[in-house]
């Protein structure tokens, strides 16, 4: 069947081989899937989800049995006390600026301690100027890098935190950083210091990616509020836009009433029919989740071997669904997402190619032959042309696409003359 694929005998071989190498490590992922599975069916029962809650509302919403119940499931799931759920939230960028923006007013200051966050909310805080930022509601910004061992400059974030210090964001994932992601455990080190400093400081964790990877979420380890895209890992590959926030129950209040109006909130929003892939989505989520894991495992170990710097390593503890791996060359970069790109069911027969996306400052590449679009927890892989030229590969709803998207995009590196060692 890969010859179907054009692959090459030496590149499936040393890939199969490879596989086989992972099985200890994969039965370790499937306990974790296991547990996360039971986690979200408990939540499920304890609400009483039923064949009701798939019936959707239209116009206000009012007493929409399934988004409530939805919400309900999250806030359990995830350990806080309320959250909030909705297809008005237009992906993962949307979701963290609603949490920030509605947690913060004029003359605070946020702060991140781990770096710079993600390309996208460069203009929401206002880093790089755009319309409608942070920046120009007053609100301030100030950042303390990771030391150069990515452990945390504790010094640093001590000196940072001030009188006007409002709100700590958190990015676990490394977005289009080389930094390691945060697991669970550093997350949790790093908002009990920072809670030692000022204890009311809000501490927000941008969780993409992060979803069902470890058996516990930030919210377990001290975090006020958690936030995350559906069409990442909580919607399962079923979920066709939104969002989500949960944590303290003031803090998800103050986002509902930013998303829709001050003295609605929470009571407005229909569904729109939407609600039975959202719980179903949910419900695969901690299995398509394994599957993506195994595949960023599966691709780190190919491309380690080859030579290519890779992080995390092919070793390493998980704690997302994100691979990286450098090329120092665009070419590299650009071979491999287009290998992704045709292992895709949809649109294979595409060829990306880099081009100046909404929200980044270089040119992006991105593969994406997805059901859902934009959808990061199918298989997919994207970076900006700009040195060492990394592509971040993620996803694969099922363990086996994902393994043949790694197997196409070493077959057009092969093809290239761009690979040594098969």
């Amino acid at each position: 069947m890969y010859k179907n694929f054009g692959i090459a005998d030496a590149v499936s071989d040393f890939c199969l081989e490879v596989e086989a190498s992972l099985k200890d490590r994969f039965e370790k992922l499937d306990e974790v899937a296991e547990y996360n599975q039971m986690k979200v069916l408990a939540a499920m029962q304890k609400h009483r989800v039923s064949a009701e809650c798939f019936n959707g509302t239209t116009g206000y919403g009012y007493n929409d049995l399934g988004r409530d119940t939805l919400e309900e499931v999250y806030a359990t799931c995830f350990k806080g006390e309320a959250a909030l759920v909705r297809p008005q939230i237009t992906c993962g960028t949307h979701a963290l600026a609603l949490a920030l923006m509605s947690n913060v007013r004029p003359g605070d200051e946020i702060l991140s301690p781990v770096g710079k966050p993600y390309d996208t909310l460069e203009e929401v805080i206002g880093i790089r100027p755009s319309k409608g930022s942070l920046a120009e509601y007053g609100v301030t910004y100030a950042q303390v890098d990771l030391l150069a061992d990515g452990g945390f400059d504790f010094d640093g974030i001590r000196n940072a935190i001030n009188d006007r210090t409002k709100l700590v964001t958190i990015q676990r994932s490394k977005g289009y950083a080389s930094r390691p992601t945060l697991s669970v455990e550093r997350i949790g080190q790093l908002i009990s210091f920072i809670k030692e400093v000022k204890p009311d400081v809000i501490c927000m964790v941008d969780n993409c990616y992060g979803e069902f990877v470890e058996k516990r979420e930030p919210l377990e380890v001290g975090a006020d509020m958690i936030v995350g895209s559906l069409i990442k890992n909580p919607g399962g590959g079923l979920a066709p836009i939104g969002g989500y926030i949960v944590g303290k129950k003031e803090c998800v209040e103050n986002a509902a009433y930013r998303l829709t109006s001050p003295g609605l909130g929470k009571e407005v929003g229909a569904s729109l029919g939407m609600m039975q892939s959202f719980f179903q989505g949910f419900f695969l989520a901690p299995t398509v989740v394994n599957a993506a894991l195994k595949s960023a495992i599966f691709a780190a170990n190919v491309f380690e071997r080859l030579g290519f710097a890779v992080i995390p390593n092919g070793s390493a503890s998980r704690h997302d669904i994100i691979q990286a791996v450098t090329f120092e060359k665009p070419e590299g970069l650009i071979a491999f997402c287009q290998g992704i790109q045709a292992a895709a069911p949809v649109d294979s027969y595409v060829t990306p190619e880099p081009w100046d996306m909404p929200g980044y400052d270089s040119q992006v590449i991105m593969a994406a032959g997805a059901f859902v679009q934009g959808s990061s927890i199918e298989l997919s892989a994207d970076g900006p042309l700009r040195p060492p030229y990394t592509a971040f590969f993620q996803g694969g709803l099922t363990w086996y696409h994902g393994k043949l998207g790694i197997m196409m995009a070493l077959q057009k590196l092969y093809d290239a003359n761009l690979v040594k060692g098969i």
